[in-house]
């Protein structure tokens, strides 16, 4: 999604010359038909999403235009696979050039110019140069899937994280444990109730469930359009408000696992180490618990950390992060939150280091990466197609810039006549001076 309206923007903007890769094969991308595993999205199925102010774009036009104004009435929320199929007609019907089967392995600094290191079945060729790249890369874009150190430890038979291919048919008759109650966690758990597990049981760390949605509370263009223009305390500030109070997973999520009686919600429950044997997991759980179960589920989402992007080796590390830039104040610490990316306004990276990789301010984080720095704009459906606008002028400003000099030669050498010279005739200056000129004109009759 964040990768197709980014591409319509730009084009939209000029920016004509783009090539588009995704490593998964067509119709796949994203992770809709992959590890999304909600029976709907979460967003109201009214927002305008990635239509990018054209009505004919939205979701709601796509479903009209197919099913009647009577069925969008009826409508409550937009089934997964049903987006899905929207987004592969937003990209037909677009035509925009998206290569599938195209992995970007390396993005290199090469004199002004990137090289882009390719693998994957569609390729065209090994590598391509590029002035600017977007990593429109979604959830993980600038991370990875968050691995807690007990279940490193254990046999990988033992679990999966919730962004992985789970086989949910072996788990029939089995004990299930899914760490987490976000919305990840609650989906993957009604996924392994449906399939038939003996038990399924979710443990959280936390006292009770989170319930509200905070940033709901606030959200408004102006609250997308002014988050960027906030300083840095406001905007952590913010962030770590929601971090704190954590966004809940959704009530038909949630109905969907309780409704099942071999569910169980466990709160308090951090667990504090693992151990298999004898064909199963032992969970040790603070306070001196023990639960035994033979599958673990992982639903604890995403680290942001810019370092473990093999697409930015070797200079990761030069990378500007909040923790180098900004100090919270006491109460206010959050690790996770100082590994985001510092950000410029175009979604670049900076520098952390003054000449350390002055490149990284041609490489675009349009991704979650981004959200610390410029609010929800590049990931999520309420704010996506802004955030797109603001890529694409903010890109479109700068190819500009750049380029000068070549812009300059164009417009004197521009030569494209709006007038032909057929459409007046010269007069000579009558005669005299201007008072004469006046009176002769009097007296013809002319004011």
């Amino acid at each position: 999604m964040c990768g197709l309206v980014a591409g319509f923007a730009l084009i939209g903007a000029g920016i004509r010359n783009i090539r588009m890769f995704d490593r998964s094969p067509a119709g796949f991308e994203g992770p809709w038909l992959t590890y999304a595993r909600m029976e709907t999205l979460r967003s109201p199925k009214q927002l305008t999403g990635p239509a990018y102010g054209f009505g004919s774009l939205t979701f709601r036009a796509w479903f009209t235009a197919q099913f009647g104004a009577d069925a969008w009435a009826a409508l409550d929320k937009i089934p997964r696979p049903m987006w899905m199929d929207y987004l592969r007609w937003y990209r037909r019907v677009l035509d925009l050039p998206v290569e599938n089967e195209v992995e970007v392995l390396r993005i290199i600094p090469e004199g002004d110019l990137f090289r882009l290191t390719l693998d994957g079945a569609g390729r065209r060729e090994d590598s391509v140069l590029a002035r600017r790249v977007v990593m429109a890369t979604g959830r993980d874009g600038t991370g990875h899937p968050n691995i807690p150190d007990f279940a490193a430890t254990l046999p990988k038979r033992f679990w999966a994280h919730s962004s992985e291919e789970i086989d949910f048919a072996a788990l029939r008759g089995k004990r299930v444990v899914v760490v987490g109650v976000g919305a990840s966690a609650v989906d993957n758990a009604a996924e392994a109730l449906e399939a038939g597990a003996s038990e399924v049981r979710q443990l959280a760390r936390r006292r009770r469930m989170p319930t509200v949605n905070k940033l709901m509370g606030i959200g408004s263009y102006g609250f997308t359009a002014g988050f960027p223009a906030l300083g840095d305390a406001w905007r952590w500030r913010i962030m770590h408000y929601s971090a704190e109070t954590q966004t809940p997973a959704p009530r038909g999520s949630t109905l969907r696992v309780s409704r099942h009686a071999n569910a169980y919600f466990h709160f308090d429950a951090a667990i504090e180490g693992t151990e298999a044997a004898d064909g199963e997991v032992t969970i040790h759980i603070a306070g001196g618990k023990r639960l035994r179960t033979d599958y673990l589920i992982l639903g604890t989402g995403f680290l942001v950390e810019p370092l473990a992007r093999r697409e930015l080796d070797p200079y990761a590390g030069s990378i500007a992060l909040w923790r180098d830039r900004y100090v919270p104040p006491a109460g206010l610490e959050n690790a996770q939150l100082g590994l985001f990316p510092y950000l410029a306004a175009d979604f670049s990276f900076q520098e952390r280091g003054e000449g350390e990789a002055p490149w990284l301010s041609r490489i675009h984080c349009f991704n979650y990466g981004a959200s610390v720095s410029l609010g929800k704009t590049s990931g999520d459906i309420p704010g996506i197609s802004e955030g797109a606008g603001w890529l694409a002028r903010e890109l479109a400003a700068r190819f500009y810039a750049e380029d000068i000099e070549k812009h300059w030669n164009i417009l004197q050498a521009y030569d494209t006549p709006e007038l032909r010279g057929d459409e007046w005739t010269a007069s000579e200056l009558p005669e005299g001076t201007a008072e004469e000129a006046s009176s002769r004109l009097q007296r013809r009759g002319v004011a």
